[in-house]
Formats: structure tokens, sequence, C-alpha cells
């Protein structure tokens, strides 16, 4: 909002007429928040960024906090969830074809419509604050053309324009009503059902909260409490962070805690709850970058005297992971499917494959534009080289989780039973019974053997998980 002008403390002096210099106008604050939120939109773009990472960042950088920050977060995903819904309104508000504008005065079209749309930015601030960043990024012919676009947009409030652009046929509607490309709606229908999936569709799209992991041994999840945190909903080790920026919490840049999705610590903590026979000292990350899940095996482990191999085939990510597993952990540069160790030579093994990312839309709402269905192609046969490797790296008697951030029915029990079809050296076990005795107020995980989280059900990525004992 434009600031009030100072009333002068000064008396009245005779008017002069002549026209005042003209000063170079000063960047506000709101300047900065949405110029900060598009330079995030374009690196996603252009660059294939992630907002989830680059965003504190530039946040930091550019010294937004407080509300500051609040807004640009806000902006950033807000624009990337709506951007389906948003591209079919500006299909109709503007004079030619969205795909054919200027990308980055695409983005800050979208940017613009989802300020009037789903924020309480009054319209013309939304408008003119809008069309001044459009102005600097791209001139004034282009700043006109946007002001137009806007002010379209502007003649209906969401819910009219809803009503406008939903196609009548059910998956077109769901797409752009809820901004999901239909392939997406489609696969992620086949997997929770028709009763549910606008629900999960709507959870896709509210703001994740943050919740922390305690590292079992570094710190007491208590001590997370203490430091304005609260209980989280089933890890025993998960706290709720309602506010705040986690990376000024000292125990999280010293990796006594981190920032983990309470699904993401319930499928490790079910791996090291599985019974296994005989030994159990030797474990396996197969795919442990960027280390969550790693670290909080490396702290189970080191409280029973477990070594934990944490492996991954890119060097940056396995530098993440040294940065956050304990000193009962060796982290190693190699290709999962091309295993550097004797068959049999682990107790317990986590598979957590390179999937579509689908489970993880709250947090990563840009992976709904990236994904395509040709990508789970080639994701297919990676995860199933992935999960052999799995099985034939434990021992007999061991246990392999094979985990996905994904509900893909093709990433998850179609990866898994394609596998195990014939394998007569294995057995299920089942995973909603394990996670029941991790956690005993977990419901809603399907009947088994397989376990699948959703966002709607249980305020988390939407986790799958597998056990499989090796018997001989």
């Amino acid at each position: 909002m434009p600031e009030q002008r100072r009333r002068s403390a000064h008396r009245a002096r005779p008017q002069d007429n002549r026209r005042p210099a003209r000063q170079a106008k000063r960047r506000t604050p709101g300047d900065a928040v949405r110029r900060a939120a598009y330079d995030v939109l374009r690196a996603v773009d252009t660059r294939d960024a992630y907002a989830n990472l680059l965003l504190p960042r530039v946040l930091r950088e550019r010294e937004l906090s407080g509300r500051d920050a609040a807004l640009a977060t806000e902006l950033t995903y807000g624009t990337l969830r709506g951007r389906g819904t948003y591209d079919a309104i500006l299909d109709l508000c503007s004079d030619r074809p969205v795909a054919k504008i200027d990308p980055p005065l695409r983005d800050l079209l979208r940017l613009g419509v989802h300020q009037l749309l789903r924020t309480r930015i009054p319209a013309h601030a939304a408008v003119s604050t809008t069309v001044d960043l459009v102005r600097s990024v791209a001139g004034p012919g282009q700043a006109k053309f946007a002001n137009a676009v806007l002010r379209r947009v502007t003649s209906r409030d969401l819910p009219a324009w809803l009503v406008v652009i939903a196609p009548e046929d059910e998956l077109g509607r769901l797409s752009v009503t809820y901004s999901h490309p239909k392939w997406v709606v489609s696969a992620l229908r086949d997997a929770v059902g028709a009763a549910e999936i606008e629900d999960l569709l709507a959870a896709d799209n509210e703001r994740p909260g943050v919740t922390l992991v305690a590292r079992p041994g570094r710190i007491a999840v208590e001590d997370l409490y203490d430091l304005g945190a609260g209980p989280a909903a089933y890890s025993p080790y998960a706290a709720y962070l309602p506010e705040g920026d986690p990376g000024e919490i000292a125990a999280v840049r010293e990796g006594r805690a981190g920032v983990q999705d309470e699904g993401s610590q319930l499928v490790a903590l079910a791996l090291a709850a599985a019974e296994v026979d005989g030994k159990d000292d030797a474990w396996l990350d197969l795919c442990a970058g960027p280390g969550g899940k790693a670290a909080l095996l490396s702290a189970l482990g080191a409280e029973r005297g477990a070594q934990l191999l944490a492996c991954d085939v890119q060097p940056h990510r396995a530098e993440l992971i040294t940065r956050v597993v304990g000193d009962n952990t060796r982290v190693l540069v190699a290709d999962g499917t091309e295993p550097a160790w004797e068959p049999g030579s682990f107790d317990r093994v986590l598979v957590d494959v390179p999937c579509s990312g689908l489970g993880a839309l709250r947090r990563r709402p840009e992976a709904r534009w990236r994904r395509t269905p040709q990508d789970l192609a080639s994701l297919g046969p990676l995860q199933r080289r992935l999960l052999t490797t799995a099985l034939d790296s434990v021992r007999p008697g061991g246990v392999v989780a094979y985990v996905t951030c994904s509900p893909h029915l093709a990433e998850t029990r179609v990866v898994v039973d394609d596998v195990l079809r014939g394998r007569e050296d294995i057995k299920r076990l089942d995973a909603v019974e394990v996670l029941a005795g991790v956690a005993p107020t977990l419901s809603g995980l399907g009947t088994g053997p397989y376990a699948q989280f959703w966002p709607h059900r249980h305020g988390t990525d939407a986790m799958f998980l597998a056990l499989v004992r090796r018997t001989a």
C-alpha cells in the first residue's frame, strides 16, 4: 500500500509554481518482496530450480524477514500452485494465448493474478505493483499490456472465474479447479479413489507446516518444544514449528535436529522397527541423498551399535549426507544399480528410489508442471533395478524397505509386485502393522501389506512403504 504523506511541521509557505525536479522512484519494501518472488519463479522456470531450496537463500541475501518474508513466500508458492488455474483465466483475459506470452511477462502476470484472486491485497495495489514490476523488467509497452490484462481479471472473483473456465468433463474440471495437470489428476484418482480425490488435490494446494526431527542421541524432542515447537501427530521424534525460520535454530544448524516431513521420519522408523533374524549391525541406505532419512537411521543405528553405509550416485548429494550423519556412518558415492559390496552384506536396507515426487506437491508445487507421463517410462526400470539391488544386498533374515515419495501406482505396488513376482526367497511384511507399533494412533494407511500416507488424511507427504524380508 502507498505510504501516507507526512504532514509538514513547518508553517505553510507561498506557493511555488516551478515544476520540481523529477526524482528517481524509490524502491519500496513491497517492490523488493515481489521482485524476490518473481526472481524465484524465473529460476524455477529457466534453471529447474526448486523453490523450497532457492527461496530461503534469496530471502537471506535480500534481508527480507518477518512479514516481508512471509509475503514473498506466499506469492512464490501460491503462484506456483495456482499456475494451471491462472493460465486458464489469463487465456480469457489476454488477446494472445498464454503459451505465446513472453515467459518473464507470463510469470509476472501469474504473480499478479495470484495477488488479485487469492490474497487480501487490494486490487488496485495488486495491479499497480505488478505493472510497476513489469515496467522495470520488460519495459513500458509490456506494462500497458499487463495493466489491461490484470484489470480484466478484476472483473470476477475466483469462484466466479472457476465457473467460467472449468471444462464440462470431470477430469478437466478437477485439473483447472485444483491446478494439477490432467494426467496427474488421473493418476492420483486411480491411487486414492474418486471419493477422496478432491480432498487430496485441495491438500496439495495447502501450505505445509515445518516439521522438525530430533535425532535420537543428539537432542531430545522436548528440547525442540522449549524452542517454540509443538508436538507432532505421530512420530516420537517429530516437532511442529508453527512459525519462524528453522535455519535460525542452533540445533538444526549443528545437525542435531533437522527439517523432515513426518511421513519421511515414519518410513525410516518402520525399517528400524521391523524384526530381523540374527545380527543387526550393518545397515544400508541405497539412495541416501540429501540425507534426511540417512541422518535418522544413523542416529538410531548409533544407539544400537549399528554401522550405516549411505550411498548416492551424485557427489553433491553425498556431500549433503556427510553434513548430517553421525560418526557411525560411511558415505559413498556409488551407483546403486552397480553395488560395490558383496551380496547379502546388510541386515537392513532402505531404498528410497528416485520418483516423480507427486507425493510432495505441497512442498514442491513446481513438480506438477515439471514432470510428464514420459518420465515414468524411465523411472520405472530404474526403480526395479534399485529394488533388486536392495534385495540382493540384504542377507537372509534381513529386511528391505522400498520407499517412494509418490502414490502413483506405477511407482509403488506395481514396481514391488513386478520385482517380487517369482522370487521364492522373500516374504512381504505388513508395513501397516509395523507402523502401528511405531505410531499407535496412526490409521488410514490402507489394508496392508503396503502402507500409503496421504496429505489429506495424515498431513504428511504421500509416502509409500513396502517392507520385505529375505528368507533364503
